[in-house]
């Protein structure tokens, strides 16, 4: 409670209260920019924070993250183009709504939505993180290697619906986490002679050339192409009526706790948390035959979803380390960056960081609705920007963020490398996720295996001693189960329609 407090005086310090306005501000624009996705906007910023106080560095973070998210429901119901990945879902209604001269209703109704689930999740990292870390003090290194093999199969289950691809992809990451020294022997690995890669790939390029390089050079060959034609004007009132929010309020509810259990569960983002609540609501709708055609529902199941996997995605990232999506893996690297070591001891040596980083997720959540209210059509239009203009203004960037990191211009030459590599991915449809998400768990996953092995003399059987071993290994056979019942399920459910 003394760190709370003390957190709850930090968030209103005019210096806290400035970079949450500046990362709210960015958050929406990135957001809103159709291919530029919450992950990049966050990782853009890391090298901002280098010479910032760790407390506001993580505020900055977080209000570019949570904004983002509802950033993209704009095009999206606007222009039919989502911002991020998290509002493919929201087009879906919130066009037609649009079509119709309600798009100011439906991003009414984004904003509404988003700031119930980004509020809802935020109260499950507040009172769900904290237990979570002492029960993360009963973790030994074989709970471990469970729970980082949990978060790799769970990644390949959800990345863009074609495993063998994301196979690849986290097995590139897997490769990538081994170069370095060893750390039980000393020796170098996979290195060739440079000294820069003793200590391991760095995070940061990595991420920026994978999310940012990568999609740049596609706007800068015209393969991808963010202008999206003329506005279509709303009218009418943006909020919508009390009766509307009450008529959609179990919806609300049921979407936010989609949102932030899909959160917590590593390698799940904020599209599938958005397209299961709006499979959920479409079911359990009285019209379901109305979703597609402009149902309001519609855009508020998957907006409460997507927002609510920030704060739950925080939670496994912050008390167990492991991150439960990509934007949440660059998180972790922007704690490292600032010397905050994820996992339980983070609750008790830096509390009062912790707490101001998730308190001042209520007010990011207020932000952006606050400025989304006012400024939706405004932040609309830059979709406008020439893609041979934003183009080269990322990479620009980018070279700028991965020098200032050490220095070091072979960190220039990796995150233009990382940048080709994420290219090529993009046009074979590899996701860069699972490689960025298995960079981040190799070293924690090849480290608790050794180490358990160590302890047990080599003996194997120190994986099966354990009552959270085996809990664990149950998640890991329901989630690798799971998606051949749902196809079982849908095969059931055609038969009978037919």
């Amino acid at each position: 409670m003394e760190a709370i407090l003390a957190a709850a005086a930090n968030i209103f310090e005019p210096s806290t209260l400035l970079v949450l306005g500046i990362g709210t501000v960015v958050g929406l624009f990135v957001g809103a920019l159709p291919g530029l996705s919450s992950t990049m906007g966050v990782a853009l910023c890391i090298p901002i924070t280098f010479g910032m106080d760790p407390a506001n560095a993580l505020v900055l973070l977080g209000a570019i993250y949570t904004s983002s998210v509802f950033g993209g429901s704009i095009t999206a119901i606007l222009l039919r183009t989502p911002g991020t990945d998290a509002s493919i879902a929201t087009t879906f209604d919130g066009y037609p709504m649009a079509q119709r001269g309600e798009g100011a209703q439906a991003i009414g109704m984004a904003l509404v939505a988003s700031l119930v689930g980004g509020v809802f999740s935020v109260c499950v990292l507040l009172f769900v993180a904290p237990p979570l870390s002492r029960l993360a003090l009963l973790f030994g290194p074989q709970e471990y290697v469970y729970l980082t093999i949990f978060g790799m199969i769970s990644i390949l289950g959800v990345s863009g619906g074609n495993p063998t691809k994301a196979f690849i992809s986290a097995a590139l990451g897997l490769l990538l986490a081994t170069v370095g020294f060893d750390l039980f022997t000393g020796y170098p690995r996979l290195t060739f002679g440079q000294d820069e890669l003793f200590e391991g790939v760095p995070l940061l390029p990595a991420l920026i050339g994978i999310f940012s390089v990568s999609q740049a050079i596609s706007l800068c060959t015209g393969e991808a192409d963010i202008g999206a034609g003329n506005m279509i004007k709303t009218k009418g009132r943006t909020l919508p009526a009390w009766s509307v929010i009450r008529r959609c309020g179990r919806t609300l509810f049921k979407s936010s706790l989609i949102g932030s259990a899909i959160g917590i569960l590593p390698g799940a983002g904020t599209s599938v948390a958005a397209f299961i609540s709006y499979d959920e609501a479409r079911r359990r709708s009285k019209t379901p035959e109305a979703f597609g055609k402009g149902e309001i529902e519609g855009v508020a199941a998957p907006e409460a979803a997507n927002n609510a996997v920030t704060g739950g995605s925080l939670v496994p990232a912050l008390t167990l380390g492991i991150p439960g999506n990509a934007v949440t893996a660059v998180f972790l690297g922007g704690l490292t960056i600032h010397g905050l070591v994820p996992g339980p001891r983070l609750f008790t040596d830096h509390a009062e960081i912790v707490y101001t980083l998730i308190l001042s997720l209520f007010l990011a959540n207020l932000a952006f609705a606050a400025l989304g209210l006012f400024a939706a059509p405004w932040v609309a239009r830059v979709v406008k920007v020439p893609s041979a203009v934003l183009g080269p203004t990322i990479i620009v960037f980018s070279v700028i963020g991965s020098y200032a990191l050490r220095n070091s211009l072979f960190d220039v030459w990796l995150v233009l490398g990382f940048g080709v590599l994420g290219y090529f991915m993009e046009r074979w449809r590899i996701p860069g996720a699972p490689l960025v998400i298995a960079l981040v768990l190799g070293p924690i996953l090849e480290t608790n295996l050794r180490r358990s092995l160590q302890i047990s003399g080599g003996d194997w059987m120190i994986f099966f001693t354990s009552p959270l071993s085996y809990a664990i290994m149950a998640l890991i056979v329901l989630t690798l189960a799971y998606p051949i019942f749902a196809r079982r399920q849908q095969k059931k459910r055609e038969q009978d329609a037919s």
